[in-house]
C-alpha cells in the first residue's frame, strides 16, 4: 500500500488543511486501490466515484478558500449497504430491493458529508444483516484480505474488509448482534457497536429494531473514535435517540488505564475457546496489567441465555420488518398492470434461505397462543441479562471479553445453521442489554490470522472503551494484511 492510503483521518485532515495534499489526490489513490484490489476482495457492491469527485472537490474548494473544513474531510469512507444513500443503490445485499435509489440520505449520511467526509460507495453484507460470514449476500462473497479462503465476518464483512485492505480509510456497519465486531475482529481492524441510541437509526433498513445500532470501522481506536464523534448525537427523526451530550471522544484516549478496573466474566472463558484466541487474550489482560489496570473476575450468570433469547426477539422483530418488501414499493418491478401476479409471486420469493429462515421462526414465535412462551420469555431474559451487566459495572469500568470463540473460518465450512449462530456466543448479550462494545485487534494466530479482543462498557461509556483499547492497540499492534 503506499502512504496516502495507510494515513489515518487526522493525518489526512491535517495535511489537506496545511495544503501538502488534495482531497483530489486522497481519492484518486483510493478509487485506484479499490480498481485494482476489489475484483480479486469483493467488498463493494456499488461505486459512486462522480458523487465522491464533487465532495473531494468542495473540500479543495473550501481550503484554497481558507474556509472551515470539517473533522472528516477528505476522509473516503464506505457505507455498508444497509445505510439509505440517495441516488446509490441501496440492496441490504438482497435481490429483492435490487436496483433500489433512495430519495433520500440516512441521518448518518447527513452527519458524514456535513463533516466532509468523500463517500466512495456501499460495500457487501448478508442480506438484511443477517449472517456471521457475508455468504449470505444475495450477489457475491466478500474475502478475508488476509487470507482469501476464509471469509471476513458478517454482516458487515464487506465494510471490514474494505477497511482492512485500504480501499477506504473508515467504514460505517450496523450491529444488531456482533456485526460490527465479530467482522472487524476476523479482519484485524477496530469495530465499535454504541450505547443504543447513541447513533441514529433513521434511514437504515431494519433488521430487529430493537437491537440494530450503527457505527463505525477503522484501521485504529483514534479513527474510531473521530468517525463516532461526527455520527452520534440526537436526531429528532429517530425516537429511540437518545437526548444526551455528545463527548469529545478522542480527548480519552490519552488518559490511559491506570487504576481502570478491568472485569473478566468467568463465563465468557469457561467454553470452548481456540487455544490461540485465549492466549491472545492473556497477554491483552498482561499488557493492561503492566499500564495500571487492575483485573478483577466478575460473574454473568444469564449468559449462557443470550443464545437462545437473541434467536427469539431478532427474528420476531425482522419478521415484523420485512413485511413491508412485497415486491411491489420496493426495487425495480414495477409493472402496474400486473400488480397482484407480482405480490404472489415475489412476496418471499425474493429472499434468500436465511432470511427465510428467520421469517419463519419469528413468525411462529409470535403466533397467538405462544408468544408468552417464547417472545414474552425472551424478553424476560433480556432483562435478566441487562440487570447481569449492571451489576457487574458496580465493581468494575470495563469488561474485557474474547470477541469470537475462533479466528475467521473457511468458506461454507460451517455445516449447520446453530453452527454460525454459536460463533456469535459473546457478542450477542451487548446488544440484548443496549450496551457499547469494541473490538479491538490484539494478536495473530501461527497462521497469520487476527484476533480481536472484545470491550464492553457501561451505557453512554464508549470514552472508557476508547481509552481502554487504545492501550491494547499500542501493546499488541498486529499491523496490516499481506
Amino acid at each position: 500500500m503506499s502512504g496516502v492510503e495507510l494515513w489515518s483521518i487526522a493525518d489526512i485532515t491535517r495535511r489537506i488543511a496545511a495544503g501538502e495534499v488534495t482531497a483530489a489526490k486522497i481519492l484518486t489513490d483510493t478509487i485506484a486501490r479499490i480498481t485494482e484490489r476489489d475484483g480479486e476482495l469483493g467488498a463493494y457492491l456499488a461505486t459512486d466515484f462522480e458523487g465522491a469527485q464533487t465532495a473531494a472537490a468542495l473540500v479543495d474548494a473550501m481550503r484554497s478558500a481558507n474556509l472551515p473544513l470539517g473533522p472528516l474531510a477528505g476522509v473516503p469512507i464506505a457505507l455498508k449497504d444497509m445505510i439509505v444513500t440517495k441516488g446509490v443503490v441501496t440492496t441490504a445485499g438482497s435481490k429483492i430491493l435490487d436496483g433500489w435509489s433512495p430519495p433520500y440520505n440516512a441521518t448518518v449520511v447527513e452527519r458524514l458529508r456535513a463533516a466532509g467526509a468523500v463517500i466512495v460507495g456501499k460495500v457487501n453484507c448478508d442480506e438484511f444483516g443477517m449472517g456471521s460470514s457475508t455468504e449470505n449476500s444475495a450477489y457475491k462473497k466478500t474475502r478475508n484480505p488476509w487470507d482469501a479462503t476464509r471469509v471476513p465476518g458478517g454482516s458487515s464483512g464487506g465494510s471490514s474488509a474494505a477497511v482492512a485492505a485500504g480501499l477506504c480509510t473508515a467504514s460505517l456497519g450496523t450491529d444488531t448482534g456482533g456485526s460490527i465486531r465479530q467482522p472487524a475482529a476476523f479482519c484485524g481492524v477496530v469495530g465499535l457497536k454504541p450505547t443504543y441510541g447513541r447513533v441514529s437509526r433513521w434511514g437504515i433498513v431494519a433488521f430487529a429494531s430493537s437491537l440494530d445500532q450503527v457505527g463505525p470501522i477503522a484501521r485504529s481506536v483514534a479513527d474510531a473514535a473521530l468517525v463516532l464523534q461526527a455520527i452520534s448525537g440526537h436526531d429528532p427523526l429517530d425516537s429511540t435517540s437518545l437526548a444526551q451530550p455528545v463527548p469529545q471522544f478522542s480527548e480519552s484516549i490519552a488518559a490511559g488505564v491506570t487504576g481502570l478496573k478491568v472485569g473478566l466474566p468467568k463465563e465468557y472463558f469457561a467454553g470452548e475457546i481456540d487455544p490461540e484466541i485465549r492466549a491472545a487474550l492473556d497477554n491483552t489482560v498482561a499488557a493492561l496489567k503492566e499500564k495500571g489496570a487492575e483485573i478483577i473476575e466478575v460473574s454473568l450468570p444469564h449468559t449462557e441465555l443470550a443464545l437462545p433469547a437473541y434467536y427469539i426477539v431478532a427474528p420476531a422483530e425482522a419478521s415484523s420488518n420485512l413485511a413491508r418488501y412485497d415486491g411491489i414499493r420496493y426495487g425495480t418491478r414495477a409493472d402496474a398492470s400486473d400488480l397482484l401476479d407480482l405480490y404472489c409471486k415475489t412476496r418471499g420469493a425474493g429472499f434468500g434461505p436465511e432470511v427465510k429462515r428467520r421469517i419463519m421462526l419469528g413468525t411462529y414465535a409470535l403466533r397467538s397462543g405462544y408468544y408468552d412462551a417464547y417472545y414474552k420469555k425472551a424478553q424476560q431474559i433480556r432483562a435478566l441479562i441487562k440487570r447481569d451487566f449492571d451489576a457487574a459495572f458496580e465493581t468494575v469500568d470495563v469488561l474485557l471479553t474474547p470477541t469470537t470463540p475462533a479466528p475467521a473460518f473457511a468458506f461454507e465450512s460451517k455445516a449447520t445453521p446453530l453452527d454460525m449462530y454459536l460463533g456469535d456466543i459473546f457478542t450477542l448479550a451487548c446488544n440484548l442489554a443496549g450496551l457499547p462494545g469494541m473490538s479491538v485487534p490484539c494478536g495473530l494466530t501461527k497462521n497469520r490470522l487476527p484476533i480481536g479482543a472484545q470491550l464492553l462498557g457501561k451505557p453512554l461509556d464508549e470514552a472508557t472503551l476508547i481509552r481502554t483499547g487504545a492501550v491494547i492497540e499500542s501493546a499488541l499492534a498486529i499491523g496490516a494484511p499481506p
